[in-house]
């Protein structure tokens, strides 16, 4: 197919492709062949793209692409009639399909599941290598999980009819924002893009909240900012406009609103700036979720990532900035071709824009540093397929004229070859990286999902059974420092005295450490050999009855109260020795902070840490409990409770 849009026999385009062709390159020769094939074509068809999806051979052409890549040794005679029989199928596609059906999501309509059994499916690689191609179905660098996304319903297979409705869909939506109004009282810089519009009679309503009152309006995205309009009596009021593209103090975020500026309805968004005293919130009404509100904030977040992008990587010459700016344009219209296809389950915004997702995923900023360098070295060649070529042919009005010119400029420069090759692989396995990462750490993530779900009884029962080796452990040191086997007693004593008289504290945290992990591979080998259920078994049965167990369960809430309002009162009286609110007392324990001060400065830190576990040690023996004097203790009680405290006054709304 590729030799009828060039105009070459299948003989000259080998005999092309064979003088650079290098037997020992990395894959095979047909693969390759078809690689050359399809870079050529695509050449020449990034010049007429919007002709070209009206009449289906953009995509027809496109997918065969995909198809041939994917087996580039069928046999010919095999292609051919794969490709009538395609040829055919489309046409009674075509025929079925009523124009009521269009607006119905091909994933979810009857013809699906018969399409799936018999028209030929593309995989995820060679999605993504036509994306490497052309830009416009998808990103390479996002392209794995847009393809993702796209053939969930269809056992991740893309299948012809889905492909062919979602390119349409990008060319609708392109011709959609092509008519939009610019927004009134401002004006739109040269490569400034209007990307998603609400508010208007075709839309759901937009309100702007200003303290207490509500202003409904037309809001307005572009690649630099937001701009609402108030709705006036007859027209539109001159626009406010949200400048996205400045870092550092501003911020957008979720927000809850209501009548009377009660907090009820979690449907809209504050954007937060150093130029809005009280900033500026947007709600986006809607019956049950909050679907239309994650979506904006989705899009702003992803305008205001591509700026902070900029600053951060340099990206200060113009042709690398509209590249930039438009592979993000591309992924918000992309965005909202799959809304439209997949409007029973919408998509996960994130799967189809670029800086939001490698922001949260795992090693996303390699991705975004290797983006950051390609963008660099693809700054002055000649890439007519680029992001910004395609939204030039596809006729953006916005971005005509300047892209236009900056292609001519372009064309002039003697541009110096690049491995386009070569950087398309380090951006793969930066890609391939921070997938496998994702995947990890979502089956970590399922994991503690049904321990998060458990109620308040199971997690008690949970932690006890988890703390478990910890109380196992303490009656072994209860029978040492109770001096109920004084040999071992005297053993632990004179090792921790001689640790810390030899200053050997490093070397012991070390024989700690040592031994932790001789432990650990002491448990991996009893796994490994017995094989047993790896899983914590944990019995929540009690012997006692419901009313019993309603009364215990109101016991520990009142012992919970208890020790809540001790801590308040320690507190308290610490802050009451603090502010010398009880002088005397506070007198005190300056004195007594000054002789530890004194103390400390003196005598070396070494000693005092063997002074202190002699101490320990003596005070629990039969020695120390005879030496003991309770009278000392009730005069440490008695000082302790002549401490008085602030008041507290609780405030509420009344007595404000």
């Amino acid at each position: 197919m590729e030799h009828l849009e060039l105009g070459s026999t299948v003989d000259e385009m080998v005999e092309e492709f064979e003088c650079q062709w290098k037997p020992g390159a990395e894959g095979t020769y047909s693969r390759k062949f078809v690689e050359y094939c399809n870079s050529k074509a695509m050449s020449r068809v990034c010049q007429n793209i919007p002709e070209r999806i009206k009449d289906g051979s953009f995509t027809r052409l496109t997918f065969d692409m995909m198809l041939a890549w994917q087996q580039p040794d069928v046999n010919e005679n095999e292609s051919d009639l794969e490709a009538v029989g395609k040829e055919s199928e489309d046409k009674r596609i075509q025929a079925t399909l009523s124009p009521e059906q269009d607006d119905i999501s091909l994933f979810y309509s009857d013809i699906m599941p018969l399409l799936a059994d018999h028209e030929p499916n593309v995989g995820e690689d060679a999605f993504v290598y036509l994306a490497s191609l052309i830009p416009l179905p998808a990103d390479i660098i996002n392209g794995r999980y847009t393809f993702e996304t796209l053939t969930a319903p269809s056992g991740h297979q893309l299948h012809f009819p889905a492909y062919d409705m979602f390119v349409k869909e990008i060319h609708k939506c392109m011709k959609y924002l092509q008519k939009q109004t610019k927004p009134k009282g401002v004006d739109l810089a040269d490569d400034e893009i209007i990307l998603h519009v609400e508010g208007t009679m075709a839309s759901q309503r937009v309100v702007r909240h200003i303290k207490k009152t509500s202003w409904p309006g037309r809001l307005t995205l572009t690649n630099y900012g937001l701009y609402f309009e108030a709705a006036g009596i007859i027209n539109y009021e001159d626009a406010l406009k949200v400048d996205l593209t400045k870092d550092g103090a501003s911020s957008a975020k979720p927000i809850s609103t209501g009548p009377w500026g009660a907090p009820l309805f979690d449907k809209a968004i504050v954007y937060e700036s150093p130029d809005f005293e009280d900033g500026v919130v947007l709600e986006f009404p809607e019956m049950t979720s909050s679907t239309r509100r994650d979506h904006w904030l989705m899009l702003v977040k992803e305008i205001t990532l591509m700026h902070q992008f900029l600053k951060k990587y340099n990206v200060e010459s113009p042709l690398q900035a509209r590249e930039i700016h438009s592979r993000t344009i591309l992924g918000i219209i992309r965005l909202h071709a799959a809304r439209e296809m997949l409007r029973i389950s919408p998509p996960d915004p994130k799967k189809f824009l670029i800086f939001s997702l490698f922001e949260e995923v795992p090693k996303g900023d390699f991705v975004l540093e290797e983006l950051a360098e390609i963008s660099q070295k693809v700054g002055t060649a000649k890439t007519p397929c680029s992001s910004s070529s395609i939204l030039r042919n596809m006729n953006m009005e916005q971005l005509g004229n300047i892209l236009k010119e900056a292609e001519e400029d372009k064309c002039k420069e003697k541009g110096k070859v690049i491995d386009k090759e070569e950087m398309l692989v380090s951006l793969e396995s930066a890609v391939n990286q921070t997938r496998e990462e994702g995947k990890e750490i979502e089956k970590a993530k399922a994991t503690t999902a049904e321990l998060e779900e458990e109620g308040i009884t199971e997690s008690v029962a949970v932690l006890m059974e988890l703390m478990r080796p910890m109380q196992d452990a303490l009656p072994w040191f209860q029978e040492v420092l109770n001096w109920e086997r004084p040999s071992r007693t005297l053993f632990v004593l004179s090792i921790t005295i001689l640790i810390v008289y030899k200053e050997w504290v490093g070397k012991a945290i070390a024989a700690c450490l040592v031994w932790m992990v001789v432990r650990m591979a002491q448990a991996r080998q009893m796994k490994l050999h017995t094989k047993s259920e790896d899983a914590v078994k944990v019995s929540t049965e009690s012997d006692q009855t419901m009313t019993e167990s309603i009364v215990s369960a109101q016991y520990g809430l009142i012992r919970l109260h208890q020790l809540i309002q001790h801590v308040n009162i320690t507190i308290m009286k610490l802050r009451s020795i603090y502010t010398s609110k009880a002088s005397k007392r506070a007198s005190m324990v300056m004195a007594l902070i000054l002789a530890l001060a004194i103390f400390f400065a003196v005598v070396p830190f070494k000693l005092v840490i063997m002074f202190g576990t002699i101490y320990c040690f003596v005070i629990t023996s039969s020695v120390g409990r005879y030496m003991s004097n309770d009278q000392s203790n009730r005069r440490m009680k008695e000082w302790w409770d002549s401490i008085p405290i602030v008041p507290v006054r609780v405030l509420n709304s009344a007595s404000k």
